[in-house]
C-alpha cells in the first residue's frame, strides 16, 4: 500500500510531539507529582503553614515545567528536525515500511519497530522509547487510512 506524497503541517506536528511527550510514562509521573506538589503547596499556603516565597517558588516550578513540556520541547524538536520540511511518500508492504522522497528513500523491516501509537493526526512508529517516526493520516486518502491502521496493527505491537 502506498500513500500519497505528504508534507508536515507545523501545528499538527507540534500537537503530535506534545502527544509523544505526554504519553511517556516518566513524564506523566513527573507531571502528576508536580501537580500534587503544587496543590499541596497551595493548600499549605492557604492554611498559612508555608511562607508566600515557598508558594511562589512551587508555582514557578509548576509553570516552568508545563511551559517546557507544552511549548519548549515540541518547538525545539520541530526546529532541529529537517524531516518536517521535506515531502515524503510512505510505502507499507508485507515485509517492510519504506519512506521516500525525490532524493531517495529508506526501508525498515517491521521487526525493527518496537511499538506504534495513533494520535489524532498521525501514526507514531517507534524504534525505541526515544526514536520514532510520524506518518500523517492525511497521507492515506479515504479508506486507505483504515488499511494502513490494519497493517500497523498486524505488523507492530501496540503501545
Amino acid at each position: 500500500m502506498t500513500s500519497e506524497f505528504f508534507t508536515y503541517d507545523k501545528k499538527k506536528v507540534i500537537q503530535a510531539l506534545r502527544y509523544h511527550f505526554i504519553t511517556r510514562r516518566e513524564i506523566r509521573v513527573m507531571m502528576i507529582l508536580i501537580n500534587v506538589f503544587a496543590l499541596l503547596s497551595a493548600a499549605l499556603f492557604f492554611f498559612k503553614r508555608i511562607s508566600p516565597y515557598a508558594f511562589l517558588i512551587s508555582s514557578l516550578l509548576w509553570i516552568m515545567l508545563m511551559l517546557t513540556f507544552w511549548f519548549i520541547l515540541p518547538y525545539t524538536v520541530y526546529r532541529r528536525a529537517d524531516t518536517f520540511r521535506d515531502r515524503f511518500r510512505a510505502l507499507l508492504s508485507t515485509d517492510t515500511f519504506r519512506i521516500e522522497n525525490e532524493r531517495g528513500g529508506r526501508s525498515w523491516k517491521w521487526e525493527e519497530f518496537s511499538t506504534w501509537l495513533e494520535s489524532p493526526h498521525f501514526f507514531h512508529l517507534y524504534f525505541n522509547s526515544r526514536s520514532f517516526f510520524i506518518v500523517p493520516k492525511d497521507a492515506f486518502g479515504g479508506d486507505t487510512v483504515h488499511e494502513a491502521r490494519n497493517i500497523l496493527r498486524d505488523k507492530i505491537a501496540r503501545k
